[in-house]
């Protein structure tokens, strides 16, 4: 049952907070916008700064999750105890594999960010507003935080989960596999990645950066027929204003070229087809193909603080059927429910969507998809990772399964202590001939 029902009664360009309302955000609410308090039960404790705050004592706390014993499994016998706590895409990974589990462990509020970032969020909750094409499209007002730490509609907490902290910038090796339907395990791709978030530079106002809150440049190392490959892509936050920027790397003819939107339902070539674009981060890129409503809050078993993970070997996290269950870890937490359908004119191959947002983090956890027929089609689970170096904690690799095709993708893979945050690099780094520099065929 939700926790609370809300009404998408308030207009998609819903306006900013009032000073009153956004001075909860200091008592009753977290920084970032989630309750201070545990739930009745005490199996959610209060958030008291998060265990990511510290750096210093960042390796005994991992040490001590890493000691933790499970409270309990779901698996297939027990299901209907908890199925009300679960997406429906878990509960269909029950239904179809008989040695499927969630071993559930100790909630720990592990999110916290830097004391900048919180004093950027409560600025922008009575500042931030919909772009003047309407909130489907972007975000003004908004800089170095989530926009809407109080959401009032689904749409809000959709752009909070879009703009949410990663740190600066990045440096990754990342990897793609993909589980075939005979559940054979295959590597899809490897690729360096170098991605920056001028939304969260040092001292970013809402008019400081060009528009473009996320942009990134990937080339690929792995497997041969991969080498050399390349796309520059800059997601903006207004785009009906932006538009979306995206470049390719043709390595055989050692050029670049402008590329189409990289968003959406366009198939992602890494991911051999089992998943597209906007399913990367749980959900990315533009939200205007759908009316997101808020359905409300809940309580969850979710993938958390799941740093464990990054320490196995990519093929021993997973199994041919699904994810190796011995490899992640579930904790009872909080999430924000959206439902997104298809909006008038739009088109998208998953017409009905459901994102379940950490209340914490603003980072999506879950997604459910649907097809046209109503029948689910899609899953994808993402793992959260902690970070006490950022602080935060991130979404590191997710799993998406289809039902209709069978098989799943295990993407964003990195080693533990391979993502590395890193200053900002210079705009040039972005640019398509910096990435037609990286040609090596």
């Amino acid at each position: 049952m939700l926790l609370a029902l809300l009404c998408i009664c308030a207009p998609a360009a819903q306006a900013a907070v009032s000073a009153e309302e956004a001075a909860k955000l200091k008592t009753t609410l977290t920084p970032t916008g989630a309750e201070r308090q545990g739930n009745k039960s005490g199996s959610i404790p209060p958030w008291t700064g998060g265990d990511a705050a510290s750096a210093h004592g960042s390796a005994s706390s991992l040490e001590a999750l890493a000691r933790e014993k499970p409270l309990f499994s779901i698996t297939p016998a027990n299901l209907a105890e908890y199925s009300d706590k679960l997406p429906e895409g878990a509960k269909e990974l029950f239904r179809r594999y008989p040695d499927y589990r969630m071993d559930v462990y100790p909630t720990h509020r592990s999110a916290a960010l830097p004391p900048a970032v919180y004093e950027n969020i409560f600025r922008n909750a009575t500042r931030a507003h919909a772009a003047p094409a309407g909130l489907p499209y972007g975000v003004e007002g908004a800089a170095g935080g989530i926009p809407f730490p109080i959401p009032k509609n689904g749409l809000e907490v959709v752009w909070n989960h879009l703009l949410a902290y990663w740190g600066t910038a990045r440096e990754v090796r990342i990897s793609t596999y993909v589980a075939s339907p005979g559940g054979t395990i295959e590597l899809a791709s490897t690729y360096d990645e170098v991605a920056d978030f001028p939304f969260y530079y040092p001292g970013a106002t809402p008019s400081s950066f060009d528009g473009y809150y996320f942009r990134t440049r990937h080339v690929g190392t792995a497997p041969p027929s991969k080498v050399g490959e390349g796309y520059l892509a800059w997601q903006p936050i207004d785009t009906a204003k932006y538009k979306f920027a995206a470049w390719r790397l043709l390595p055989g003819q050692h050029r670049v070229r402008r590329a189409p939107s990289l968003s959406y339902d366009i198939p992602d070539s890494d991911a051999s087809g089992f998943q597209n674009l906007d399913e990367y981060y749980i959900f990315f890129g533009g939200p205007d193909r759908y009316d997101f409503k808020l359905l409300g809050k809940k309580e969850m078993y979710v993938p958390y603080n799941n740093n464990r993970l990054y320490r196995r070997a990519a093929k021993d996290a997973m199994r041919p059927t699904h994810a190796n269950p011995d490899a992640l870890r579930y904790e009872l937490h909080r999430v924000w429910v959206v439902e997104g359908t298809l909006a008038q004119g739009k088109h998208h191959i998953a017409p009905r969507r459901r994102l379940y947002i950490d209340e914490d983090t603003w980072l999506a956890v879950y997604s459910d998809s649907w097809d046209e027929d109503g029948k689910l089609w899609k899953f994808g689970q993402g793992t959260m990772y902690t970070m006490p170096e950022v602080p935060a904690v991130i979404l590191g690799s997710q799993f998406v399964y289809d039902f209709d095709l069978g098989g799943y993708v295990y993407g964003f893979v990195f080693d533990d202590g391979a993502y590395k945050v890193t200053a900002p690099h210079p705009a040039s780094v972005f640019s398509p001939d910096a990435l037609a520099a990286q040609s090596t065929r």
